[in-house]
């Protein structure tokens, strides 16, 4: 698990990640001050002492297992969903899905 910045891999807890859900990253605005759509992110919590990350998905990562990832995550309870938002991470609901689907497999999924 990183302890400062994605990447360091020097957290002392060494505790096992589990994937809680999906957002995307932030990507700021265009020209015309619409919003950019990021690439697709994984949550993941630490089994041992509860911290959250956020990780890229890797180009060899089953996109089935990500979309279980999703669909697992609808069922965070609102505790939970609070507190990604409270850190500014917005975890993706059924509106985000057509997206999801998208940057997994493709426009013609």
């Amino acid at each position: 698990m990183d302890l400062n910045e994605p990447g360091d891999r020097k957290s002392t807890c060494h505790g096992d990640m589990e994937p809680i859900g999906l957002t995307f990253k932030k990507e700021g605005q265009d020209k015309y001050k619409k919003d950019k759509q990021g690439e697709l992110m994984l949550i993941h919590q630490c089994l041992k002492c509860g911290k959250i990350s956020i990780n890229r998905i890797a180009g060899d990562d089953d996109n089935r297992a990500i979309l279980e990832v999703f669909e697992k995550s609808k069922q965070l309870n609102p505790e939970k969903i609070n507190g990604l938002t409270q850190t500014g991470i917005k975890a993706l609901t059924e509106q985000d899905k057509q997206e999801i689907e998208t940057q997994l497999f493709g426009k013609n999924f």
